[in-house]
């Protein structure tokens, strides 16, 4: 646990907090003390707790209100879109998609026609076509659960 002096409303507090959050905390009690000296400076005649309390009531109102907004945003993300304009994403990565498998199709075919002319490399070429085989069926997989993500916001 680290001890840190901040400062509010013109006075001072030792508070206790985890080690290594102690910037997070100034940074806290900064936003909170221009808060506090925002109520001051209004010239009301308020106690200290009150002040204290309002200050906080003012910095966990502006959270809350970007906090909303943010959640505004990424919904209207989504909302923008038509169901056309996902409709034809939809059909490029099926497009894509498709000529992915075709690729498969093709590098298997010379895979297995290279390693049938050259039997002195059978190990190597085996590897390199295990491999290469696992990268494409797990660049089909993704390219599926991409088309199905974008199936699903339909």
């Amino acid at each position: 646990m680290s001890q840190v002096t901040i400062q509010i409303g013109g006075r001072s507090f030792d508070v206790v907090c985890q080690e290594g959050e102690e910037s997070y905390l100034k940074t806290a009690a900064a936003m909170l003390d221009q808060e506090a000296q925002k109520l001051e400076s209004s010239g009301a005649r308020i106690t200290e707790s009150r002040m204290l309390l309002m200050a906080g009531l003012l910095l966990a109102d502006r959270t809350a209100a970007s906090e909303e907004k943010l959640s505004k945003s990424d919904k209207s993300a989504f909302s923008k879109t038509t169901n056309s304009e996902i409709m034809e994403h939809a059909t490029n990565l099926e497009s894509k998609l498709k000529l992915a498998e075709m690729k498969i199709i093709e590098l298997n075919s010379q895979i297995s026609s290279q390693s049938d002319s050259d039997n002195s490399r059978n190990d190597i070429d085996d590897t390199a076509s295990q491999r290469i085989q696992l990268d494409l069926e797990e660049a089909n997989e993704t390219m599926k659960f991409m088309l199905d993500k974008v199936k699903s916001l339909i």
